[in-house]
């Protein structure tokens, strides 16, 4: 039997599968490409393919697509990525004190003690350093995005670059490149300026201990991990599932819904393939508001609704959304 964890964000979805001792057996890491429905479709189609739906015991969603994946799938838990990217970091190691979070398009830091939440910050707005980013500099420089880390390692000549809005630290590369400065160089220079406007940004105030996991997609590149481990002072650890923490934690507290609900799950089972799901949207003018309410169909039937801040539209459907 096993627990599932789906994580859609803007740039990917992400879904692995526990067994009982909260292992990862399956980890699956797909583009979202703008189209979070159809990614869900997608993996759900990875997921049917090697297990029957009786061998999944219960569902989690995160993410800022969690609501959509839970209308889809019949979730028994939705929670926020804060707090599944805490759960699964304090689950692999409970001595983790700081978790520094890059993704597609936003960044996080998570502040544990004795395993639970004392403070966060997110950032949402800015591009830069953000994983997004990092893709159009590697394809602007010609680079492949997994080599830009190993580049970065490679680099003999310190280049401040500036890191603290996308557009200047664009235009900033661009003149650096053109006074001379190799591509390695250029990259080092990009990876500290991004760790450096993390730190001043979202670790502003906060005391940063260790033991210190770096999360999210962008964790794959080593110049990154160096950039923050030489500002830092401290050893930065990349964990095993670093790209999927966020569906990990989705999976365990899954789990944890199912016992205390006697075993029993939501989830819809992998029929759900069988159905063809949209999604609409329009603007509720019943209050100054003005909410964009979106509605989840599935062959027709609507199984979902959200964005409506009182809960009108929401309190309408079966599916339970708890943030």
């Amino acid at each position: 039997m096993y627990y599932m964890g789906i994580d859609v964000g803007s740039v990917s979805t992400d879904v692995v599968l526990l067994d009982k001792g909260l292992n990862v057996v399956e980890e699956i890491y797909l583009k979202t490409q703008g189209s979070p429905i159809q990614s869900v479709y997608e993996a759900m189609k990875i997921v049917r393919d090697k297990y029957d739906s009786k061998q999944i015991s219960g569902v989690g969603t995160t993410g800022s697509g969690r609501m959509i994946a839970a209308a889809i799938t019949g979730a028994d838990v939705i929670k926020n990525e804060i707090t599944t990217h805490a759960i699964a970091a304090s689950h692999t190691d409970p001595d983790v004190k700081t978790i520094l979070e890059i993704g597609g398009q936003d960044s996080k830091i998570i502040i544990l003690r004795d395993g639970i939440i004392s403070d966060f910050a997110m950032n949402t707005v800015g591009a830069a350093g953000t994983g997004s980013f990092l893709d159009r500099q590697a394809e602007r420089l010609g680079i492949e995005i997994d080599d830009l880390g190993k580049l970065a390692l490679k680099s003999e000549v310190q280049v401040r670059i500036a890191g603290r809005c996308a557009v200047f630290a664009e235009s900033d590369i661009i003149h650096k490149q053109q006074l001379g400065y190799s591509k390695e160089d250029l990259i080092a220079g990009l990876c500290q300026a991004l760790a450096r406007n993390f730190l001043s940004n979202l670790g502003k105030g906060k005391e940063i201990q260790d033991k210190i996991y770096f999360q999210g997609g962008v964790a794959a590149n080593l110049g990154i991990k160096k950039a923050f481990e030489d500002l830092l002072q401290k050893e930065v650890i990349v964990p095993k599932h670093f790209k999927v923490m966020g569906s990990v934690g989705a999976a365990i507290l899954a789990k944890e819904a199912v016992e205390k609900n006697g075993g029993m799950t939501s989830f819809k089972g992998f029929d759900i393939l069988n159905a063809k799901t949209h999604a609409r949207s329009f603007e509720c003018n019943d209050c100054p508001n003005h909410c964009e309410v979106v509605m989840i169909y599935s062959n027709n039937q609507r199984i979902g609704c959200f964005s409506d801040r009182c809960g009108k539209y929401q309190n309408q459907t079966d599916v339970r959304f708890k943030v």
